[in-house]
């Protein structure tokens, strides 16, 4: 165990136990978060407003606070920009995580207090490195700095006493002055909203630092680090920072982009590590490298409950930990000390054990296809990409999927524009293996195939590298927590998309 490491596991020690507690008695771990709660909301607007007294029980929760979406909860967002206190939270509430959302241009607002930061956003990433310091006690990652890319978007003003920007921005903002000496680039940088000036000023004020780990989301890490190689000339990145050994990732599915990372990374010991973090809070950490399956954060002031996706209209279904099985795909909801309420955010996650409470991320409660019943999640079509770029021998990196309707006695179909970095040899075979593999994968979209009941065969467009970067720069929507939309129910993207590139 190296030197820093030994003091590290030392500090983290009794955090460790706390991890240990959550995971053997998880039930009365969340029991004692929702009376925590529950006491905070008392002292709020909606806690007056919806009758929540010290002591509410759960059942009693349930009958009187609905669950909501931010429709729901943007009068009070509204309240709280104008200057009222304690409206959902009696933490103050000082920033605002800015989001545009996956599927929607319209700007979410989500507060961000005091007590939420320190609970669950900045509480997260402690733990990360004191869960791989104890995975890895012969790691030297911790004696050379880490590179971070955040949002693009900078801090702004929203009224006199908050902040409103990317979750990413307010935690670089907020970083003790004491880590700094850890983390690269400069504050300065980090919070450039110009995110070409942004990746130039990394490659200027990184390629001499020792960097051992980084972390962001996949796709626009992927990008920097080829201009860091078209900067320096190099091959692979292992030719400039020799050292480098941990990605931590999240926000969106690590598969597509696996192979691309081993590529120009080419080292055994690099170690891959998932997380779930977002706007509303710190969630889950993958407690081992390259799983998608993730420890859920137990003690970190948020209360969950879990709404079967079958039943998004029945919210009487929804269940708290104890009620959630194996297998089942949820929206997950959470009751958190950053003053959301019941709120569904938007993930759907499948549990892969309870015992202790592991989660993977599936899709999206609003990002699914399914214009004729087929019931379309992006864990479907990213497996099903997966199957066929291994039975053609493709590499994919990225993808958007919307429905063909229905038009007279035509039949409906599947429209994707995909973007290969090693495109098959034959199309052809490859749309075959994308169909047959949902077929498999998806037993309502093999019924709507089956004899071309309702679906046609796939129509799958291929598209130049970099197309929808490019795309995603004309929209506007060019950053470091910008996704590609996967998945959409209407054609608005792909027809923007199809547009942008000029593709009949």
């Amino acid at each position: 165990m190296t030197l820093i490491n030994k003091v590290i596991n030392t500090v983290f020690a009794p955090r460790r136990r706390e991890i240990e507690k959550f995971k053997e008695h998880p039930i009365e771990v969340q029991a004692e978060q929702f009376a925590r709660l529950i006491e905070q909301g008392s002292r709020t607007q909606i806690g007056a407003e919806r009758g929540l007294l010290r002591g509410t029980s759960y059942s009693q929760f349930v009958r009187k606070m609905p669950i909501i979406e931010y429709a729901d909860m943007e009068p009070y967002v509204d309240r709280i920009r104008a200057g009222e206190k304690n409206v959902l939270s009696a933490s103050p509430v000082r920033w605002l995580a800015k989001s545009s959302g996956t599927t929607n241009s319209k700007s979410k607002y989500i507060p961000v207090t005091v007590g939420g930061l320190s609970a669950s956003h900045t509480r997260g990433p402690k733990d990360v490195m004191a869960i791989f310091c104890h995975t890895f006690p012969s790691s030297h990652v911790l004696d050379g700095k880490m590179l971070t890319l955040g949002g693009s978007k900078r801090l702004e003003n929203d009224s006199d006493k908050i902040l409103a920007g990317d979750l990413s921005s307010i935690l670089i903002d907020n970083t003790p002055r004491w880590a700094s000496w850890l983390r690269m680039p400069s504050k300065r940088t980090a919070l450039l909203a110009d995110f070409d000036e942004k990746v130039r000023r990394i490659c200027e004020e990184s390629i001499n630092q020792d960097i051992r780990s980084f972390s962001g989301v996949p796709s626009w890490n992927l990008v920097m680090l080829n201009r860091v190689l078209e900067y320096t000339g190099k091959q692979n990145i292992l030719e400039v920072w020799p050292n480098m050994e941990l990605f931590v990732h999240g926000g969106m599915n690590f598969g597509p982009y696996k192979e691309q990372f081993a590529k120009i990374i080419p080292s055994l010991d690099m170690k891959y590590m998932e997380t779930y973090n977002a706007s509303e809070g710190f969630f889950a950490i993958a407690e081992e490298p390259y799983t998608n399956e993730m420890l859920l954060m137990l003690d970190y002031e948020t209360f969950y409950e879990f709404l079967p996706t079958d039943s998004l209209d029945n919210p009487s279904r929804a269940v708290p930990l104890e009620g959630v099985r194996t297998g089942v795909n949820y929206a997950m909801i959470i009751t958190s000390s950053n003053g959301l309420w019941r709120y569904m955010i938007g993930d759907t996650v499948e549990f892969t054990s309870t015992s202790p409470y592991k989660i993977r991320i599936t899709g999206r409660t609003k990002l699914f296809v399914n214009a004729f019943g087929e019931e379309i999640i992006i864990d479907n079509a990213d497996r099903a990409m997966a199957m066929a770029c291994a039975a053609t021998n493709a590499e994919v990196g990225e993808y958007t999927m919307a429905p063909v309707y229905m038009s007279g006695r035509e039949k409906g179909a599947h429209e994707w524009i995909v973007e290969f970095h090693h495109q098959p040899s034959d199309m052809a075979e490859f749309t075959q293996q994308l169909d047959k593999a949902l077929q498999q994968l998806n037993s309502d979209y093999e019924a709507k195939r089956k004899g071309d009941t309702t679906l046609h065969a796939p129509i799958v467009r291929a598209v130049p590298k970099g197309s929808f970067m490019e795309w995603l720069r004309s929209e506007g929507r060019f950053g470091g927590q910008c996704k590609v939309p996967r998945l959409s129910n209407d054609r608005k993207n792909i027809e923007s998309l199809k547009a942008f590139l000029k593709i009949d």
